[in-house]
């Protein structure tokens, strides 16, 4: 039985106009993961490059709209007494801002601040410690191969793709839904298990 819910925020509950081709030249991360190969800099560099990305994200974070039918979704954990984290990659002020456009709750917030950055399953273990949540009592709901990579690190196998751009090569335990109204009818299964 589900009690928990780990989201993703960027593509998973807010949908932003991230080129991340574009940021990932700009920035010359050489195929390695962004949060990782800034952190690898020496000063000053890290801090010039901190500085880029952060002027992309808050671009990006200010055209955000919330996915369609999320809103309901939330609603509906809300009503089945689910508990809902989230875990992202981008920074606090980010996370603050769309919580607060949106009116949104979450039982816990991890933010890049807390050091904990997927696809390492540190941050999901975090969720799972501080809410006192089994592994198998918890799903991830997610957009990419960080969040699937992530969820099982950290021994989670209920995962969610929400969407279906550039989802290829996912293990068989992913399930790929396309709408938030299809992500609730197969929570409620699983609810009702």
């Amino acid at each position: 039985m589900i009690k928990a819910v780990i989201f993703d925020m960027d593509g998973t509950v807010v949908d932003v106009p991230y080129d991340w081709r574009r940021i990932k030249e700009e920035l010359q991360t050489e195929g390695k993961p962004i949060l990782s190969y800034i952190q690898s800099l020496e000063e000053p560099e890290r801090s010039e490059k901190w500085k880029i990305l952060e002027r992309y994200e808050e671009e990006a974070t200010e055209q955000a709209t919330l996915k369609e039918g999320m809103r309901e979704f939330f609603y509906f954990l809300e009503d089945k007494g689910l508990k809902k984290a989230l875990v992202t990659n981008n920074s606090r002020r980010n996370v603050d801002f769309l919580i607060k456009k949106f009116n949104l709750h979450f039982d816990l917030v991890l933010s890049r601040e807390a050091g904990l950055w997927k696809p390492s399953g540190a941050p999901f273990r975090f969720v799972l410690k501080t809410l006192k949540i089994q592994k198998k009592a918890c799903c991830v709901i997610g957009d990419s191969h960080f969040d699937v990579k992530a969820a099982a690190d950290a021994g989670i196998q209920r995962i969610f793709i929400l969407g279906s751009g550039g989802k290829k090569d996912l293990p068989e335990s992913v399930e790929i839904v396309q709408t938030c109204h299809e992500l609730r009818k197969r929570l409620e299964q699983l609810i009702e298990q």
